[in-house]
């Protein structure tokens, strides 16, 4: 539970209306209900930048300083204002505020994510929480959005939260890449579950668990006559099954809440979320750089355009972000 004491709520500035921070509030009270001891700090927080100010050669280094911080100021009362009309209508529903501290801060910086990943290494928090939407296909390849440096480089869990409640027994999809022996993969595994039923358990949810696997390779069907493509088939889905009926068991998820099923798992987690009307997806990203990030990406970043829930990524144990040796 250690990940939920110090979160990151990433503020969208375009809008009074902060369904991140709200998020942030409602976990934070469940968990107040759930452990009563267990204090949360929140830290509303977002960057600004306007080049104009950079470019202003008639000021002097002192006098831009104090245009940049008059606007910083400007920024932070209404942030402090946002987050009390905010504050208050969660406090509305009966939510626990007893041991939450809320802070805010606003800093000038021109890339958005790198504000805020520094700001998570400086101050070590567990958890960031931040709106998003459905990204324009062609923008998100060729401009990649602050939500896709995030999962690639933030050191801690990201949390991106859409439109869906998360009402009294819901259902939360974890998904697994249980076919693989490698232990990074295992590892990712565990800690994904884990935090399944650690948001279940907050939450009062049902866990679901998710798995896809390849279909016949079309080149080996067309290449081999005799290549038997029902038996790959079903000799592959009896692979994926034993092995997710076996990670199911050891945390002790009743097998009518698992799926696998044969597809691309961007395809086949979708769906399952879809059927089951999921109102939080949780699965593992691993960071990429260069060519295979800007044109490939990853399956937490297909999916997260094609949700219509929460997602919550998590990094293998021992991530350590490019960005914290800057």
């Amino acid at each position: 539970m250690d990940m939920y004491q110090n979160i990151l709520v990433v503020i969208d500035p375009t809008t009074n209306e902060q369904k991140a921070f709200k998020r942030a509030i409602d976990l934070a009270s469940r968990i107040q209900t759930a452990v009563p001891d267990m204090s949360v700090n929140i830290t509303a927080f977002f960057s600004i930048f306007d080049f104009s100010y950079e470019m202003t050669t008639i000021l002097s280094s002192g006098e831009r300083d104090n245009m940049r911080q008059m606007v910083i100021d400007e920024k932070q009362q209404w942030l402090d204002d946002v987050i009390s009309v905010n504050s208050l209508q969660v406090n509305n529903t009966s939510a626990n505020m007893s041991q939450i501290s809320i802070t805010s801060e606003v800093v000038w910086h021109n890339r958005p994510y790198e504000a805020i990943i520094n700001k998570i290494i400086n101050d070590k928090y567990g958890l960031v929480i931040k709106g998003t939407h459905q990204h324009d296909k062609f923008k998100s390849v060729v401009f990649t959005p602050t939500d896709w440096h995030l999962l690639r480089k933030c050191p801690c869990p990201v949390l991106l939260v859409k439109e869906h409640d998360w009402p009294e027994q819901g259902n939360i999809l974890a998904a697994l890449n249980v076919g693989s022996d490698e232990a990074e993969h295992l590892s990712l595994n565990d800690k994904i579950t884990k935090q399944a039923k650690n948001i279940a358990w907050l939450t009062n949810a049902n866990v679901h668990l998710v798995n896809s696997y390849p279909g016949t390779p079309v080149n080996i069907a067309i290449e081999i006559p005799e290549f038997d493509a029902s038996e790959y088939n079903s000799a592959m889905q009896a692979h994926h099954k034993e092995a997710m009926n076996k990670h199911a068991e050891n945390f002790d998820i009743a097998l009518s809440n698992t799926h696998v099923e044969e597809g691309l798992p961007e395809a086949v987690i979708e769906a399952v979320a879809s059927k089951i009307d999921a109102e939080l997806v949780i699965l593992g990203t691993i960071g990429r750089t260069g060519i295979s990030a800007a044109l490939i990406g990853n399956t937490a970043e297909h999916v997260i355009d094609q949700l219509n829930c929460d997602v919550l990524a998590l990094k293998p144990e021992g991530y350590i972000s490019p960005m914290a040796a800057t």
